[in-house]
This record gives C-alpha cells, sequence and structure tokens, in this order.
C-alpha cells in the first residue's frame, strides 16, 4: 500500500480504543462502554462564554447561510461534549440493552460500519437523526447543538480549521484530493475508501477528536438560512421545525471546503432509500 499506512496505529485490544498514539489518555478518560443511562459519561467541560461563530477570517468560500467573514458573537452556556464520535462497538451495546434501533449496516452498503469486520472502533454510521438521539438519551445525554459544536469545534480558533487555514489528511479524514492508500486511485478517506478508526489524528485544543472529517456529526437543529442570527440573539435551540437537520465536521469522503469549521451541512432527518456513510454523531450534555 503506498501512501498513509496504517501500521503505525496501535492494534485494539479488549480494555483500550485506537487512538493517536500521543492522545490516548484524554480519550480513555471519557470513553468506556455504558450498560445504561444511569452510568453518565462526562466528556469535555466547554465553560460558558462568547466566541465568534460563523465565516473564519478571510475565508472567501464562505456561503451565505454562514455569516459575515470574521464571524459574530454567540453566546453558549457551559456544556460537556464527548471527546470522540460514537463507536460501532458502543451502539453496539445500546442494542444489545434493547435501546437502539439498527440502523443500515455493512450488509446493506459497504461503506456502512456496522457489522463490518475490524472496525468496532470506527464510528458508527449509517445513521438516522433519531437513531443517534435515542443513543445519547440512554446514555444521559443528547446530541450537541449547533452553536455548541462550532465553539468546541473552533476550539477558540479564527481560522477556517482549528490549526489553520488549510487541511491535509495529516489533520484529519477526508477527500483531499492526492492522498493515496490501499484503494487504488481512490482519495477518499485519505486513499481507504472508508472511514478510519476514532482518533486517528490529533484531537483539537480542548481535547476532542474528529471533529473535523472521519465523518460528519448530526446536531439537534433544524435547518434555519437565518439560523447564525438566531444564535445571536439567544435562541440556540428552538429552530422552526424544516425539512432538514444540521450536520457539521465534514467527512472521509468530502473535501477540504466541507471540513471548515463554519460549514453547515443539512440532511433529512429520515435517510428512507438514501446510505447515510458519511454520517455519525457524538453526544454533549448541559
Amino acid at each position: 500500500m503506498s501512501g498513509l499506512k496504517l501500521s503505525h496505529l496501535p492494534l485494539p485490544g479488549l480494555s483500550r480504543l485506537i487512538v493517536s498514539q500521543l492522545s490516548l489518555l484524554p480519550l480513555l478518560m471519557s470513553s468506556s462502554v455504558l450498560a445504561d443511562s444511569t452510568q453518565l459519561k462526562v466528556g469535555v467541560l466547554v465553560p460558558e462564554s462568547s466566541f465568534q461563530m460563523g465565516c473564519s477570517v478571510k475565508d472567501s468560500d464562505c456561503e451565505s447561510d454562514e455569516g459575515k467573514p470574521g464571524g459574530v458573537s454567540v453566546f453558549v452556556p457551559a456544556f460537556y461534549i464527548d471527546t470522540h464520535e460514537v463507536m460501532v462497538s458502543e451502539y453496539q451495546a445500546c442494542l444489545d440493552a434493547g435501546k437502539c434501533q439498527r440502523p443500515k449496516d455493512h450488509d446493506r452498503n459497504q461503506y456502512c460500519n456496522l457489522g463490518a469486520k475490524g472496525r468496532d472502533h470506527h464510528p458508527i454510521n449509517c445513521v438516522d437523526w433519531s437513531q443517534a438521539q435515542a443513543f445519547c438519551q440512554w446514555r444521559g445525554q443528547r446530541l450537541p447543538y449547533e452553536a455548541e459544536w462550532e465553539k468546541a469545534a473552533r476550539a477558540s480558533s479564527l481560522t477556517r480549521y482549528p490549526w489553520g487555514d488549510a487541511v491535509s489528511c495529516k489533520q484529519a479524514i477526508l477527500d483531499d484530493g492526492k492522498t493515496m492508500g490501499s484503494v487504488a486511485g481512490e482519495p477518499d478517506g485519505c486513499g481507504e475508501d472508508r472511514t478510519w478508526p476514532i482518533g486517528s489524528r490529533s484531537a483539537n485544543a480542548l481535547g476532542l477528536f474528529d471533529m473535523h472529517g472521519n465523518v460528519g456529526e448530526w446536531t439537534m437543529n433544524w435547518y434555519a438560512k437565518d439560523g447564525i442570527a438566531q444564535y445571536v440573539q439567544g435562541n440556540l435551540t428552538d429552530q422552526k421545525p424544516t425539512p432538514r437537520k444540521v450536520v457539521r465536521g465534514g467527512s472521509w469522503d468530502e473535501t477540504a471546503l466541507n471540513l471548515r469549521s463554519s460549514f453547515r451541512n443539512i440532511k433529512a432527518p429520515i435517510s428512507g432509500d438514501s446510505i447515510y456513510g458519511s454520517i455519525g454523531f457524538r453526544c454533549a450534555n448541559d
């Protein structure tokens, strides 16, 4: 295999997750598989404060619903957010407990991780919005609100990505148009044409993994074109129902533009005949 190699990653063990070597400790602090919602997993605390939300400084690629260049000030109360995207093994525990619905799996489509050999530590994907929310509720949590998600993803940064204004497979799992791996001629997923194990790249300044790339992440919010303006006014949670929910972060089969901190992807909450192979989630709580 040319290009990126998976061999540098730690092998999955019974009591550890696959993560980058420098990031193992903070991930383990908040990633145990729970049997019921009374065992609340507490992730990273993001203190209350205002942050600059929306179009980043000097970003000429912003769409109209990302607001004005440089962003706008949005106040977000304190919240907790998981360090990593929900894994296949974690979702399977909810299935085993009879508290979650089975999403589309690997038998249905090759890009779905549930039931795929060797992907227990990959993010669960191919999930509808309600399936993601049900898992979080089983954990005593919820999906993050869009403003919470962007505040956590930015980690105080003002640039297009938390590390700067460009992204490649060195920082995230995406289609960067050039990195090749085991699938000939296919740059999706940094050459692997699929997701990667969680934590395969470094965490951001808050200790959060894969906020950009790997899988896009469902949020609580219905999509509103003027959503950011509503958040400025303090309405972070109560958007009028519309046909689409907001998905954030970009994914393994998306290009750099969709991984920008301000990019607002939208999807119908029910996949129907579609395959949401690029969408997963993480949980949050007050």
